[in-house]
């Protein structure tokens, strides 16, 4: 029998690791991702988004997730990613989702905390074993190409959130994680790496926040920024869109090598190899394989 998520992510900081979160919007990217996983042994969290939510089904996934985990009695969680309002979050917990991202980030502090503390209690009362994540700062909110960094997005030392407004987030709301923005961006850019992630504010945040502390945004960024985040205190790391280029790449090349072809698991086993590849490079790295 598999331990507890929170128990997977406790063991990843002490040991100096990170637990690979992976989005999937189909069946396809699911079997990719659980293939590299499994292929390394090693714990995996399988996100979706809201809008990933209302293609695939939130019921629907939950039960494709614990489906993988009960036959082969592996420790693969799903966590409900980005969620806006506790109506959609409600929908997630009670469909028994392993963990929940609250993203109260556009919002100010104190309806941050507001947002986040009645989920945190909807949650609680659902199962308690349910964990939520708090989210400060915003890093923006499409899993895509970029040409150019989002001018809203906090990247500059002073648009980041405070340590100490990041305690009070997670004092406040009984969040069990925290995602915060420290130079990290949703998507990657086009043509070169993701700027530099704030190693430093990732050891500040750390030491006086006193939970784990979760990286979103993570397509697009250097190996050593990995390495040295993972280091100051990241416990988990959000890939997709990196994911949804090795999923479309794969597709690609099975269309264009067989044209004729009209069977979807035939044009689709290209594209679940592709996924399967860019989880094993990336939870190696998260694991200093």
């Amino acid at each position: 029998m598999t331990k507890k998520l929170i128990e997977y992510i406790k063991e990843a900081e002490q040991s100096g690791v990170a637990i690979g979160h992976f989005n999937i919007s189909n069946s396809e990217i699911l079997s990719g991702i659980l293939a590299g996983a499994r292929k390394l042994n090693l714990p995996v969290v399988i996100g979706l988004s809201e809008g990933e939510r209302d293609f695939l089904g939130m019921k629907q996934a939950v039960a494709l997730v614990r489906s993988y985990k009960d036959e082969f009695d592996y420790p693969v969680f799903i966590n409900a990613d980005h969620t806006y309002s506790i109506e959609k979050a409600k929908e997630a917990i009670d469909a028994g989702v392993d963990s929940i991202v609250v993203d109260g980030s556009k919002l100010t502090l104190d309806e941050n905390i507001k947002l986040t503390k009645e989920c945190v209690q909807y949650a609680r009362n659902k199962n308690p074993e349910i964990l939520v994540e708090a989210e400060i700062g915003y890093i923006g909110g499409s899993s895509k190409i970029l040409d150019d960094i989002p001018l809203d997005v906090s990247l500059e030392d002073d648009d980041l959130p405070t340590p100490s407004d990041a305690k009070r987030l997670v004092e406040e709301s009984g969040a069990d994680m925290l995602a915060p923005a420290v130079g990290n961006v949703h998507g990657m850019l086009r043509v070169e790496h993701d700027p530099k992630l704030n190693i430093g504010l990732i050891k500040k945040m750390r030491d006086i926040v006193g939970v784990p502390l979760i990286l979103h945004g993570g397509s697009g960024n250097t190996d050593e920024d990995f390495k040295k985040a993972i280091k100051a205190g990241i416990s988990m790391v959000h890939i997709n869109t990196e994911i949804r280029v090795a999923f479309k790449d794969g597709l690609k090349m099975s269309l264009q090598e067989y044209p004729e072809e009209v069977a979807p698991y035939k044009l689709m086993k290209e594209a679940v190899k592709m996924v399967e590849k860019k989880v094993v490079e990336k939870m190696s790295l998260f694991n200093n394989l």
